[in-house]
């Protein structure tokens, strides 16, 4: 046994060193394409751009909040670490320099940038009365009588690069096992919801859009949380906000991690989106979170494209509509994927401690729900916000993934809200998709 122990041990070793040294030299080539990229758009923008939006190559911590400040950007959109792409960036520094919007204050509603979608669809909302208001979907309660005597309500938040869509075509459709008033939101920057060119897209920001589009004109004086992925930071956020109007909230596949020496923001852009070429989902994530210029060429090919991608899909499946989570993947801007990922994904991490205590508090019933084959968010991340929230519910589903948590069970999903909602027992539950 121990002839043969020691080769094998030495050959997974060497096989990890190769790996390790594969993917080191792809993301060294991708840091000499991305500050390529930087110069390419550098002068595109100055030709096309009236206000150019300045990138993040040569910024530094400059005039920020203290510590704790939700206002503040996260430091991830300038402290992405590499050693080749800081080189290259010292050299070419007073190339890439650029005219620049300011970074603070409150959302313009400017779009699109030159590299943006301008179809019908994308900027829809510049001409509508809401004035930059969510799209929001609402499915009413088909028992006349529940919406008189005051159906529940819920809303329901998504997670990245999704939609409302999310929602309406899996748990919206058991809306008779709910029996409540549903609203599934885009949030802003995504699906139908305004993609301003020259918003930071805070997690601030999302909360105030998600208060001003729909609980402020809907008057909602209490409601459900639901989320999913992403949605969970901004759920949360927006519970510690109106704590005394939510009554409970349920967290799909949340993003949260342990406290430790490094930034929060930091510690969740690494294991979120660390550089690995295995699996593609996670190089993928790795590509557009590390890479902003390389991001925007693919937002540029395919989310300005979109009605040709669409068109093309379509074509090849004979098929008239494309299917929802492939149709949800171009309808952004990037923009407003960039900065959703840093300033909410990242950025947020450093306040979900503070929002779980306002949670935790304010007495509200949480179920967490998590894919055990989850490859997008580590399921110790459920694991952890247990050990914070000891009075939560904790249901892991054996067999599902990120996705098919929700879109593979819709019905036992929407059975498992209505028992939540109506008082079901904490504790950690195990189950399978």
């Amino acid at each position: 046994m121990a002839t043969f122990a020691s080769p094998r041990r030495w050959s997974t070793r060497a096989a990890g060193a190769a790996s390790s040294a594969l993917a080191a030299a792809v993301f060294a080539l991708l840091d000499v394409v991305d500050v390529l990229l930087c110069l390419v758009y550098a002068l595109l923008d100055g030709i096309l751009e009236e206000s150019p939006v300045r990138c993040y190559c040569h910024r530094s911590h400059g005039g920020g909040a203290a510590d704790g400040d939700e206002e503040e950007v996260s430091d991830t959109l300038y402290a992405r670490r590499s050693a080749v792409r800081g080189a290259l960036l010292g050299l070419l520094g007073l190339v890439v320099r650029r005219r620049a919007a300011p970074d603070k204050g409150p959302c313009k509603w400017r779009s699109p940038r030159w590299s943006d979608c301008g179809c019908k669809s994308c900027v829809a909302w510049r001409g509508s009365k809401g004035g930059g208001r969510l799209h929001v979907v609402v499915r009413e309660p088909k028992d006349a009588a529940a919406t008189r005597d005051g159906a529940e309500n819920a809303i329901f938040v998504h997670g990245f690069t999704s939609s409302s869509s999310f929602w309406a075509e899996t748990v919206f459709r058991e809306s008779s096992i709910l029996n409540g008033r549903l609203f599934a939101v885009d949030l802003l920057g995504f699906g139908h919801s305004p993609k301003p060119a020259n918003c930071m897209y805070r997690l601030k920001d999302h909360v105030e859009a998600i208060d001003r589009s729909l609980i402020q004109p809907q008057n909602l004086s209490s409601f459900h949380l639901v989320a999913h992925s992403m949605g969970c930071i901004i759920a949360l956020a927006l519970a510690a906000k109106h704590p005394t109007r939510v009554k409970s909230i349920t967290l799909v596949a949340p993003p949260y991690f342990l406290p430790c020496e490094q930034k929060a923001s930091q510690v969740a852009l690494s294991r979120l989106a660390e550089k690995k070429l295995w699996p593609p989902l996670l190089f993928g994530s790795a590509v557009m979170s590390w890479y902003e210029h390389i991001g925007r060429t693919v937002c540029f090919l395919l989310c300005r494209n979109h009605l040709l991608w669409e068109w093309l899909v379509r074509l090849l499946t004979g098929k008239r509509d494309v299917d929802f989570r492939l149709r949800d993947l171009t309808r952004h801007t990037h923009h407003s994927a960039w900065h959703t990922m840093h300033n909410v994904i990242c950025g947020g991490a450093r306040l979900q401690d503070r929002n779980l205590e306002a949670v935790e508090a304010a007495g509200i019933p949480v179920m967490v729900i998590h894919g055990v084959r989850d490859p997008v968010v580590p399921v110790e991340c459920s694991r952890h916000l247990k050990a914070k929230l000891p009075q939560a519910e904790l249901r892991l589903m054996a067999g599902c993934d990120h996705a098919t948590v929700v879109s593979g069970r819709g019905r036992g999903f929407a059975e498992e809200l209505t028992a939540f909602w109506s008082g079901s027992r904490v504790g950690l539950m195990e189950g399978g998709c």
